[in-house]
């Protein structure tokens, strides 16, 4: 494939997803000034962040498969083009329940883009540099994550809270015009879109998130929160099941039959509970407690977002020579030790220089376990399953993030009924995300060690599991 077009399109691509992850943690800075601006709650403020990462995550394989069936560049551009309209109503919104509706259409948005991203990305790289352009790929996305903070922060400190969204318009018009121009049309398996499962997988996680969410609100034991529980449960347990009897499933069952893309899954799902749940409450801690502005805890916390940037092109070029396994594992481990280290040192008093190190170190194991996590699921497939791979792994993670919020919110709001009992609430937050991140380095030991493990595992899933 040409040169030219091959970098032409990783410009588009990324470009694409740093919009899409800037958005992940520039409102998170924010949520102060919304609180004040719009008179939200604290509830408000977490379907702020989740209204965005529960679209986000339930559609992104529906975006897979719309992109395998109608076009994956036609598909990826309708995202970006979504994404850019949810920004402009999410800026123009003047109540709490305007700005989540907004969000949503800015999740629905990334929901298209960000899988055919990587599925696009994919496609365009020979199998030699593939490991290398997916780190430089989970680089960019670490980029957004690391200035998020910081632009969420210098926006707020000189303009009104809705300068955050206004500045993605005319990012998103120019991604649609170049990818227009530049990307190249390509189909996956070209399937009939699966509209019951659909609807069984966004009905029952919201259900579940819901629950989760106003569980402290109106008590656990109350019909409604039983009720929402069980029925998202329910709704699950009945997409498992329509998945594996439909002819043409939304997510075929048998990719989990490969060891490294369950295994994948199941760490990069507890990585972003546990990592994003905290990060919340971080962002918080910083601003709340240790009386820092929005421009100033954007700064204070590029330490450990732009670590991820840094380390995560290394972490790709190393993965495609020793296998994602150790990389993840020692990645998974420093951002448990970092979450510990941060709940057993922050109190009302604590100094930034004390929580300069850990901060790296939380960034440090997120840029080491983003790129290996990604090569083990896309070199553990078919390549005509590649899309459906990608989005099955990036709605994972962007469930984790949303049951992390949710979980960790419960344990928070549950200890930290009063403004006095914040640093308890924040403690036990912490140490409960560094226990999910634990979990998940237990479960990373599973990964494939050597590429020759990804390769054995692509061929049986090749012949078997798509069978």
């Amino acid at each position: 494939m040409n040169i030219r077009l091959r970098w032409w399109t990783f410009a588009i691509v990324c470009l694409a997803l740093f919009m899409a992850m800037l958005d992940n943690l520039v409102v998170v800075t924010a949520l102060p000034s919304i609180r004040r601006a719009l008179g939200a709650n604290v509830s408000d403020l977490e379907w702020t962040v989740n209204a965005y990462t529960l679209a986000f995550a339930t559609l992104m394989m529906t975006g897979a498969a719309l992109g395998d069936r109608f076009g994956r560049k036609r598909v990826f551009l309708i995202g970006v083009a979504l994404f850019t309209s949810g920004s402009a109503l999410a800026a123009l919104s003047d109540t709490a329940t305007h700005l989540l509706v907004a969000r949503a259409v800015q999740g629905l948005g990334a929901a298209f883009l960000t899988p055919l991203s990587l599925t696009i990305l994919t496609r365009v790289f020979p199998a030699e540099q593939r490991a290398a352009a997916i780190g430089l790929w989970s680089g960019v996305s670490g980029l957004g994550l690391a200035i998020g903070p910081l632009v969420g922060g210098a926006v707020i400190n000189g303009f009104p809270w809705n300068a955050i969204f206004w500045i993605n318009v005319p990012v998103g018009v120019m991604v649609v015009v170049l990818g227009w121009l530049r990307l190249e049309e390509s189909w996956g398996d070209r399937a009939p879109l699966d509209l019951p499962g659909l609807a069984l997988a966004v009905l029952g996680l919201l259900g579940l998130t819901y629950g989760l969410i106003r569980g402290n609100a109106l008590g656990w034991g109350s019909a409604a929160i039983v009720g929402s529980l069980s029925a998202g449960f329910l709704l699950v347990v009945a997409f498992v099941v329509r998945e594996r009897m439909a002819s043409a499933p939304m997510l075929n069952l048998n990719l989990f039959r490969a060891r490294g893309f369950s295994a994948a899954n199941a760490s990069g799902f507890l990585m972003s509970a546990g990592m994003f749940g905290s990060i919340f409450f971080l962002t918080l801690y910083v601003q709340q407690v240790l009386g820092a502005s929005p421009l100033e805890a954007g700064i204070r916390t590029m330490p450990w977002t732009g670590s991820i940037m840094l380390v995560a092109p290394v972490a790709g070029i190393l993965a495609g020579r020793i296998g994602p396994r150790p990389l993840v594992v020692v990645g998974m481990l420093a951002q448990g030790s970092a979450l510990l280290w941060i709940a057993a040192i922050s109190t009302v008093t604590t100094p930034y220089n004390a929580l300069l190190l850990p901060f790296i170190l939380g960034g440090v194991g997120m840029g080491l376990t983003f790129a290996p996590l990604s090569e083990s699921v896309m070199a553990a497939v078919a390549t005509n399953r590649q899309g459906q791979a990608s989005g099955a792994s990036n709605a994972t993670r962007e469930l984790g993030g949303v049951f992390g919020v949710a979980v960790l919110g419960a344990v928070f709001q549950h200890i930290a009924v009063t403004p006095a009992s914040f640093i308890q609430g924040f403690h036990a937050a912490a140490f409960a995300g560094a226990a999910i991140v634990l979990v998940g380095a237990v479960i990373a030991v599973l990964l494939p060690g050597v590429r020759r493990e990804q390769a054995a595992e692509g061929e049986l899933l090749t012949e078997e599991a798509v069978a």
